[in-house]
């Protein structure tokens, strides 16, 4: 099974056990029912914004989507149990570069932080959509180089170099033209 199989079949039980028709969830989250009908039939799976605007009005942590066993104590994920990383389109095809998503904390069980490493390709040309959603990001650019347009800021890093910002501030994290870059990424999306 797909991990935007996983996440659209999560988000649709998760909605119907809580008695919300899509397009009350529509209504709550500021998406459109279309948009809600294509997460959940596995057609598209969205930037991290529209992700944690659903976990909010369900009442779930953003990890909630993307679990795959829930496990207390500590979770350690071994570099070579590296598994099938997540893509998300945000439903356009300038919307974003092609970012896939490795989850380092998919079994940690009451989690608020979402740590990632995420591998980019190279951007193709400066056409791209921000997005802001609640909480707070830490990027740190383990390969490669980076720019994130944050608010009316452009930031270059390069290997080694980090930022942390208030993600409620438009952003957009790319590699740079004609370059791949890879990070970790800690999203912190409050419940």
């Amino acid at each position: 099974m797909s991990s935007s199989t996983i996440v659209g079949k999560k988000i649709k039980s998760l909605r119907e056990s809580k008695n919300i028709s899509i397009d009350e969830l529509s209504e709550r989250s500021g998406l459109t029912a279309t948009q809600i009908s294509s997460i959940e039939e596995s057609e598209n799976l969205p930037s991290l914004a529209p992700l944690i605007k659903i976990a909010r009005v369900l009442g779930v942590r953003l990890g909630t989507f993307l679990d795959d066993n829930d496990e207390l104590g500590a979770v350690v994920t071994r570099k070579e149990t590296k598994k099938e990383g997540i893509s998300f389109s945000g439903g356009a095809v300038n919307a974003r570069t092609h970012m896939e998503y490795f989850s380092l904390a998919g079994h940690k069980l009451g989690r608020h932080m979402e740590p990632f490493v995420i591998d980019i390709q190279s951007a193709k040309g400066d056409t791209f959509t921000l997005s802001a959603h609640e909480g707070e990001e830490f990027i740190y650019v383990l390969e490669g180089e980076v720019e994130i347009n944050y608010g009316k800021g452009v930031y270059s890093l390069t290997q080694g170099d980090s930022i942390f910002y208030d993600s409620i501030v438009d952003h957009h994290v790319h590699a740079k033209e004609g370059k791949s870059a890879k990070i970790l990424a800690v999203v912190y999306a409050p419940f």
